[in-house]
């Protein structure tokens, strides 16, 4: 006995079900454009990523900005015991203690931040990525080896992370010689443990998922899993904590120059260093110190924003 079929169409009644076509069909989007556009509504991207802009262009164009170079103390003969000479028509943000520009001191005290912390950052990135991929390699893998390698690598982790970063990169930039690249190797030691412990947790996170499971399965070799798979699926959050520890790296390299651990050489305009020589001066003009704290203060700002926006954006728990 055969059972009539009702065709599908206005004259039966039944709802004819026709695949969706059109600029209107809802396409999938890959996790960064999905980011993108969630950030793109976001106030909070939107202003970090134009003080981020404007950070950057002021560093890369700092000699366009001014007629003047830092450090020359050229105006030293216009600056008495009891005043420095504020905002005028040659210097519109007026001079510092030392007889510089200050216009000048700051936008060349933002290109050392922007190379000291970019350069830092890659530092700790390449280092921390390093011991995360063996730790979490290893570890995701499984293993009696795998397992006493992901330990060793921890341990040693844990005692990094067990003092304070900023101590750490003191200490290590006291150690080292007085130059730009001890700053860069400090604060970028400094930055190791987080990275390493990030990408670590992320790779072991991902090395239950089932194209593992299915790798494994396929007689696939460990380390083509591991690095063909597991690492580009872990990276994601290792590249927002980046974001977010250039914003750390800015305070840091102001830090160091503060506490003398600077480049040695006068004419590098430091906005820390700026912030010294601001000192006994503070009293009767406290723009010297409130010039570059603001720079410092912005300049950490921007990124923090732009980072934490990334966070949320890269998080599924945020979706909307």
């Amino acid at each position: 006995m055969s059972i009539p079929m009702t065709p599908a169409g206005p004259s039966s009644g039944t709802p004819a079900l026709e695949p969706v076509a059109g600029p209107d069909a809802e396409r999938g989007v890959s996790l960064w454009r999905g980011a993108f556009q969630r950030m793109r509504r976001n106030p909070s991207a939107i202003i970090g990523t134009l003080i981020m802009l404007l950070f950057v262009l002021v560093a890369v164009f700092a000699p366009l900005l001014t007629s003047f170079e830092p450090g020359t103390g050229e105006f030293f003969r216009e600056v008495t015991p009891s005043k420095v000479p504020g905002p005028s028509e040659q210097h519109w943000l007026g001079l510092d203690s030392g007889g510089s520009d200050m216009w000048t001191q700051l936008v060349y005290g933002a290109r050392q931040s922007l190379i000291y912390g970019v350069a830092s950052t890659v530092v700790g990135l390449l280092a921390g990525s390093l011991l995360g991929v063996l730790a979490g390699g290893f570890g995701s893998v499984g293993g009696r080896v795998g397992r006493w390698v992901d330990t060793v690598i921890m341990r040693i982790v844990d005692i990094l992370l067990s003092i304070p970063s900023l101590l750490l990169a003191v200490s290590i930039a006291a150690v080292i010689t007085q130059d730009s690249l001890a700053i860069i190797i400090a604060i970028g030691a400094a930055q190791v443990p987080i990275f390493a412990r990030l990408l670590r947790s992320s790779m072991l996170a991902q090395g239950g998922a089932d194209y593992v499971l299915a790798g494994n399965a396929l007689g696939f070799r460990k380390r083509r899993i591991v690095m063909s798979h597991i690492l580009p699926n872990s990276v994601g959050p290792t590249i927002v904590q980046a974001t977010l520890n250039l914003a750390t790296a800015i305070i840091e390299v102001a830090a160091l120059s503060y506490l003398g651990l600077g480049a040695d050489n006068p004419r590098v305009a430091e906005w820390g260093r700026m912030l010294v020589n601001a000192q006994e001066r503070f009293s009767a003009d406290p723009r010297l110190a409130i010039l570059p704290g603001v720079c410092i203060v912005i300049s950490a700002l921007g990124f923090t924003l732009f980072g934490e926006a990334l966070r949320e954006a890269l998080d599924p728990r945020s979706r909307r």
